[in-house]
């Protein structure tokens, strides 16, 4: 019962996953939309910019926001809060009357995305066993390509209406997913560790028995509750609360750096100028803005497929081999897209492109989707698993807002240099993918079938023996460092009443 009631609630809270699909990929299809073109006069390249960008900017907030509201008011307050900003924002989307109406909704509804971007999987990483943590934690990306997938054929579906329907109902839509999030969180347990780390003791132990228990694991409860509990306070006693401490402590610095290395890798990938450039391709290719749509909506539905097998594969194979498959196979997919358009698109010829080519660098995006597939996944769920809990909230908050900030950053010169360099800009993404790869070979630990405590063997912080690999040790360990706290605190106290000279 227990296995089903943790898996349900990340099944649940992947909600937030598909906000972030529907959000991203539901404005592709608006602005193009005629009626929207005609009710807002035409907007002109800086009013689109300011409507598509306006939600990273939003984002950008919501991810920092992560880092005191998960640990003040817990997860399952900082879901329903995203949820609710989230609800308010696509409303006014959906009746805006101006394009800075329009815009305001864009960046309401990014901070809600931004915040549950950051929250979800580290949510879904606190109340799953080691067994299949990532992939509860990667139903974010299965679920983001459901959103994306479901904006594409809304979007597609609402061009056959010859009125403000065509792009104010797929923006209302928007609405849907962010109340269900409000609403439904509360049937959910709070984060065991989380209220482990506010001393709630008997409520985490409560949490645990009905996350992980099936009526005949008493003992192993127990011990994944002794684990917990030990690792937490003894990095309570050592735990540095400023910020100044994320990058003070050798083992948090490198936690923080792989943290914001592979979510800025994530980015440096290619995936969001791919995304924009596909439709300057159909156009080229001479494809009507629906049949564009359509073809977008299919690459939606294979992401979909992509994503199943990723999931399936990431606790059977781990973390690190399929960020390198990913790494490289993004490298040379863009490699062959930069060489063709340079030689058979680009070049002498680019007043009659070869039409076989351009089919092929179509083909080739199609492929990029299925490599970026595991990094789309473990982006985010690697950060979500290093951090102690003392600063996952914010080293959480962190690496997500390398995501946002460097997307936003590359969504701003992408069109720039593309104008200026044509594809030939893709063979910047391929050196980054190949620097990925590397840095992933010899810098990013595999963590796979460890549990949350257990990543400290990874960093070289351990400070008690880990319960559910050593019990007896656990115990003698966890009894000296309390004996050896119970002085300290002696001591101190006989300073402070001993009268002074």
């Amino acid at each position: 019962m227990g296995k089903a009631v943790t898996i349900g609630s990340g099944i649940f809270l992947a909600i937030g996953g598909f906000l972030f699909g529907y959000d991203s990929g539901v404005i592709t299809s608006t602005i193009g939309q005629e009626t929207f073109i005609d009710y807002f006069g035409n907007p002109n390249a800086s009013q689109t910019g300011g409507i598509v960008s306006s939600f990273t900017g939003g984002a950008i907030i919501g991810a920092l926001a992560v880092s005191w509201l998960a640990d003040i008011l817990g997860r399952k307050k900082t879901v329903f809060i995203g949820g609710c900003i989230s609800a308010f924002g696509c409303a006014l989307q959906a009746g805006a009357a101006t394009i800075a109406m329009l815009i305001a909704g864009r960046f309401i509804a990014g901070i809600a995305v931004g915040l549950l971007s950051a929250i979800v999987p580290m949510y879904c990483s606190e109340i799953a066993e080691s067994a299949y943590r990532g992939a509860l934690s990667g139903l974010l990306q299965f679920m983001l390509s459901w959103g994306f997938f479901a904006a594409q054929w809304i979007g597609y579906g609402c061009n056959y209406s010859n009125t403000a329907f065509q792009w104010r109902f797929p923006l209302a839509f928007q609405v849907v997913p962010g109340l269900a999030l409000a609403g439904g969180i509360w049937f959910l347990q709070e984060s065991p560790r989380w209220l482990m780390e506010k001393d709630r003791h008997d409520e985490a132990r409560e949490a645990l028995r009905r996350l992980h228990g099936n009526g005949q694991n008493e003992e192993y409860l127990e011990l994944e509750y002794r684990e917990i509990h030990d690792t937490i306070v003894a990095e309570k006693q050592v735990a540095v609360r400023s910020w100044s401490g994320m990058i003070s402590k050798p083992a948090w610095r490198r936690r923080l750096a792989l943290g914001m290395g592979i979510q800025a890798f994530g980015q440096l990938s290619g995936i969001n100028v791919v995304n924009y450039y596909g439709v300057p391709i159909y156009k080229i290719l001479g494809i009507s803005t629906r049949t564009s749509l359509m073809i977008i909506g299919i690459s939606g539905s294979l992401s979909i497929v992509y994503c199943a097998l990723g999931l399936y594969f990431l606790e059977r194979v781990g973390r690190i081999k399929p960020m390198v498959f990913s790494a490289i196979g993004c490298a040379l997919t863009l490699l062959v897209n930069a060489v063709l358009s340079q030689y058979y698109v680009g070049g002498v010829s680019s007043a009659n492109p070869n039409e076989s080519a351009l089919r092929a660098m179509v083909a080739m995006n199609l492929v990029f989707s299925f490599f970026f597939t595991f990094t789309g996944i473990i982006t985010w769920v690697y950060p979500a698993e290093i951090f102690p809990v003392e600063i996952r909230a914010r080293g959480n908050s962190l690496s997500t807002l390398m995501n946002w900030c460097l997307g936003l950053v590359i969504g701003q010169i992408s069109p720039l240099a593309l104008d200026a360099v044509g594809f030939r800009y893709f063979y910047a993404f391929f050196v980054f993918n190949l620097c990925a790869a590397i840095c992933y070979i010899f810098f990013f630990p595999e963590t796979k079938g460890k549990t949350l405590e257990q990543m400290d063997t990874l960093f070289g912080d351990q400070l008690v023996p880990h319960a559910l690999e050593d019990p007896h040790a656990a115990a003698a360990a966890m009894t000296s460092f309390q004996e050896k706290h119970t002085v300290i605190e002696q001591e101190e106290h006989l300073e402070e009443t001993q009268p002074k000279a």
